[in-house]
C-alpha cells in the first residue's frame, strides 16, 4: 500500500493532515525536525488509526535534506503517491532586520526544498496508478506584504509553480494542488515574530488547521488546482485583487510595522 510524505507534519497543518489521512487509511511517512515529536505522533496515529506510519527527522534548511530523504525513501522500498509540500515558516519585521543567510534559509524551507522533492518524488509518482502534490502556499501569496517580504514573495512563487506544473502534468496520473490558507491556530506566529497588530487582526477569522486540513485533502482528491481556505481569505484576496496596490501594501504595512 503506498504512503502519503508530508513534511513539515510534527505541528499546526501539517500534524492535521496526516491525521485527516491516517483517518481514511492511508500510510504515512512524517518528516520535520523534531524526532520527539514524531515518534510520538507516529504512535499515536498508528494506534489510533490501524495505519503504518515511518517518520524521518531532518532540518529541510540544510540544502541536501530532499536528497536524504528521497534515498531513504528509496533505500527502504516505501512506494509513495502523495507529496506533501506543507513545511514553511516567515520573517516579519523590515528586511534589513534579517542578515542575507536568514532570508536564504527561509527561502530554502519555502521554496527550494519543495522544488527540490518535487523534483526527485516526481518520477516515483508517475509509477503509481494515482498521484498527488499538494503544497501549502498562503494567502499572503496574492499581494506585496511590508515588513513580510520574503515570506509573501516565497508563498507567490509556490502558487505560480503549482499552477504551471499542475498544467504540465494535466495528462498525466500526478496531479498538483495548492492550497492557501489565511490566519490559522499554529505556532506560525510566534516563530515569525509577528507583531500584535497582526495577531490581534487574525485572531476573530484564525481558522483551526483540522478545518485547512481538511479543505486540503479534499481539494487534492478533487484534483482541484488552487484554493484559498475560507470565505474571508478569499474575499481578502478578492479585496487585494481589486484595490490599487499601494493601498493594500499600505494596509498591510500597517498590521505588520
Amino acid at each position: 500500500m503506498s504512503y502519503a510524505l508530508i513534511t513539515g507534519a510534527s505541528k499546526g497543518i501539517g500534524k492535521a493532515i496526516a491525521d485527516n489521512l491516517a483517518s481514511k487509511k492511508i500510510n504515512l511517512l512524517l518528516i520535520a525536525r523534531s524526532e520527539n515529536l514524531l515518534k510520538k505522533i507516529a504512535e499515536e496515529l498508528s494506534q489510533k488509526y490501524a495505519v503504518k506510519v515511518k517518520y524521518l527527522a531532518i532540518d529541510l534548511a540544510d540544502t541536501n535534506a530532499a536528497q536524504i530523504i528521497f534515498d531513504w525513501v528509496v533505500m527502504n522500498d516505501i512506494p509513495v503517491n502523495m507529496l506533501i509540500n506543507n513545511a514553511g515558516y516567515g520573517l516579519s519585521g523590515s528586511f534589513e532586520k534579517y542578515s542575507a543567510g536568514e532570508h536564504a534559509e527561509m527561502m530554502q524551507v519555502n521554496m527550494t526544498a519543495l522544488i527540490t522533492l518535487t523534483s526527485v518524488f516526481l518520477p516515483l509518482l508517475k509509477q503509481q496508478q494515482k498521484s498527488y502534490v499538494l503544497n501549502i502556499a498562503s494567502s499572503a501569496a496574492y499581494q506585496a506584504i511590508p515588513f513580510l517580504s520574503t515570506y509573501a514573495a516565497s508563498k507567490s512563487f509556490v502558487v505560480s509553480f503549482s499552477r504551471a506544473l499542475q498544467y504540465e502534468l494535466r495528462k498525466t496520473n500526478v496531479s498538483v494542488t495548492c492550497i492557501s490558507p489565511g490566519g490559522t491556530d499554529t505556532g506560525f506566529a510566534e516563530r515569525a515574530k509577528i507583531g500584535k497588530n497582526a495577531i490581534k487582526a487574525g485572531e476573530k477569522v484564525n481558522m483551526r488547521p483540522e478545518e485547512v486540513a481538511a479543505i486540503a485533502v479534499n481539494s487534492m482528491f478533487n484534483n482541484k488546482t488552487e484554493i484559498v481556505t475560507g470565505f474571508i481569505n478569499k474575499l481578502g484576496v478578492f479585496l487585494v485583487w481589486l484595490a490599487p496596490k499601494k493601498l493594500s501594501e499600505k494596509v498591510a504595512a500597517n498590521l505588520y510595522k
